[in-house]
């Protein structure tokens, strides 16, 4: 059985180091994971992957389809092509992350916005009550931190969807569809260190005054990040 990260950022350095934090958290051995370049490569999934974590990206669901690039689209169509599938049933249990959440929403039938935006560095996200339940989530706290950046976010989960983590700046935090999609729209996978750093590449690119960067660093690694790495361990246990 092995475990698939797919990796759908243009910037080398901050992929590379996306799937080391993936790879730390899940705590699995080399020969376990895979690593797919959605950016480069059309999407192709072997028959001995069980489990599949897409990473995040700069690129938004929301970007008007004339800026977007032909990565992009191509990237975006398969992604929710393995939205769909996994939906209905086929194939590997899929775990979308960030970006990925509204191209998983978006082509289940759900509306993306510009609306809930959360600044870069720490927020705090609550479980629903199907959130305490669930077979990946209830094994966390209640109530945790979590690292998030986005300009983006859901407006309900997606038909047949169950909201599993909330907050007031972004109602849908987490949501579940089926029994083996789920999708984040905080980072679950990097330690407060690694986010700090990655950061750091993105430190141009609007989510936040670069001259602020080393007072968010800061204060994102202060912060006691433990539940969001728990959800890749307890992904990969049931599915992997």
């Amino acid at each position: 059985m092995t475990v698939l990260y797919i990796s759908a950022r243009p910037q080398t350095i901050a992929a590379d180091a996306e799937f080391d934090s993936f790879r730390a958290a899940a705590r699995l051995e080399d020969s376990a994971v895979e690593r797919h370049d959605l950016v480069t490569d059309p999407l192709v999934i072997g028959p001995s992957v069980t489990a599949v974590i897409v990473g995040g990206s700069p690129y938004n669901v929301t970007d008007p389809e004339a800026t977007k690039t032909d990565e992009q689209r191509r990237g975006e169509d398969h992604l929710s092509r393995l939205a769909v599938a996994c939906a209905d049933g086929v194939g590997p249990a899929v775990l979308f992350t960030c970006y990925g959440i509204g191209v998983a929403a978006r082509a289940l039938g759900g509306e993306v916005t510009r609306a809930f935006p959360e600044d870069t560095g720490t927020a705090v996200v609550e479980l629903t009550d199907a959130g305490q339940r669930d077979p990946v989530f209830g094994a966390l706290a209640s109530r945790f931190n979590v690292l998030t950046t986005h300009k983006e976010g859901c407006v309900a989960p997606p038909p047949g969807g169950v909201l599993l983590a909330t907050n007031a700046a972004c109602p849908v935090q987490a949501y579940r569809v089926g029994e083996r999609l789920y999708a984040t729209q905080f980072h679950p996978e990097p330690t407060a260190k690694a986010f700090a750093e990655r950061m750091d590449v993105y430190r141009n690119d609007g989510y936040f005054p670069a001259s602020d960067y080393d007072a968010l660093a800061a204060q994102v690694v202060r912060t006691s990040i433990t539940e969001p790495l728990r959800i890749i361990r307890e992904f990969i246990g049931l599915f992997g």
